[in-house]
């Protein structure tokens, strides 16, 4: 009898063959806890983790993934592994998308997480945790580099801005940095629309007095996708860094030109 030839596990490198895993398939729950929001711009190659690490952050959960100008069919995935799709044609540009995405959420707890970046479950809890247990904002403990030489300006404008607030022990960090997690309450508070400058809807939750905390470290510096090409002008540090400079002219009009910080008893009269 004609032995039957066995073929082997084994590649022929020697490493085990990975046993290759189709997409996991979600259901969002009719009456959600937390609102899990993803902007997605042709992340299909990432999407699948994104969706299945965040819809298993609290048994009631549902999946928003808000799919702005995507050609490589990020949008239809989505829906194939069962989140919610809000779908735009022509992209919305940096963070409109989590604008959106809460306008059309129902949970209690909004987290927002990006498409390009997969974050495991354990976590993303901290964040929802802290607002479940009363929290209103719950912030990535992430302040980026800050011992090279030459700090960068959004690192930079970040600082500043917790300063000028009066939270420096926030050091930098920020909504511009996901994960991050909103109350029901703060939403309804500075608007959802608001959400479309981070750091003004920062700004605005710190100053109406609601509970901000940096509750998880998550060091984004390291998984975040470079965008920019070689030789391509840098047009997302000076939208950030300007949006905070509003963010700081929004404390300015309302604590005066010194930012409610003292004058220390200067005879400014003198110097003129």
């Amino acid at each position: 009898m004609k032995r039957r030839k066995v073929r082997s596990k084994v590649n022929p490198r020697g490493s085990k063959r990975k046993k290759q895993m189709g997409p996991a398939v979600i259901a969002c729950h009719p009456e959600p806890v937390v609102s899990v929001i993803i902007p997605v711009m042709n992340e299909a190659r990432t999407l699948a983790n994104v969706i299945r690490e965040s819809s298993r952050v609290h048994p009631r959960t549902e999946v928003i993934v808000v799919a702005n100008g995507c050609r490589d069919g990020s949008a239809e995935l989505a829906r194939q592994l069962g989140a919610k799709v809000l779908e735009f044609e022509e992209p919305l540009g940096h963070d409109v998308p989590r604008a959106e995405g809460a306008k059309a959420a129902q949970g209690d707890v909004l987290l927002f997480v990006d498409g390009d970046m997969a974050v495991r479950t354990e976590e993303l809890k901290p964040f929802v945790s802290e607002i479940l247990a009363g929290g209103d904002l719950a912030l990535n403990d992430y302040s980026g580099p800050v011992q090279a030489g030459s700090i960068h300006p959004v690192i930079s404008s970040k600082f500043m801005l917790n300063s000028l607030l009066g939270r420096p022990d926030l050091k930098g960090a920020s909504l511009t940095a996901v994960p991050h997690a909103l109350s029901r309450r703060a939403v309804t508070l500075i608007g959802a629309a608001s959400l479309s400058n981070p750091p003004v809807a920062y700004t605005a939750a710190v100053l109406d007095g609601l509970r901000v905390r940096a509750v998880h470290y998550v060091n984004v510096g390291s998984r975040n996708r470079r965008r920019k090409r070689p030789g391509q002008k840098d047009l997302l540090t000076p939208l950030v860094a300007g949006d905070h400079l509003e963010a700081a002219c929004r404390v300015l009009e309302l604590r005066g030109p010194r930012g409610g910080f003292p004058d220390l008893g200067r005879l400014r009269e003198r110097a003129r």
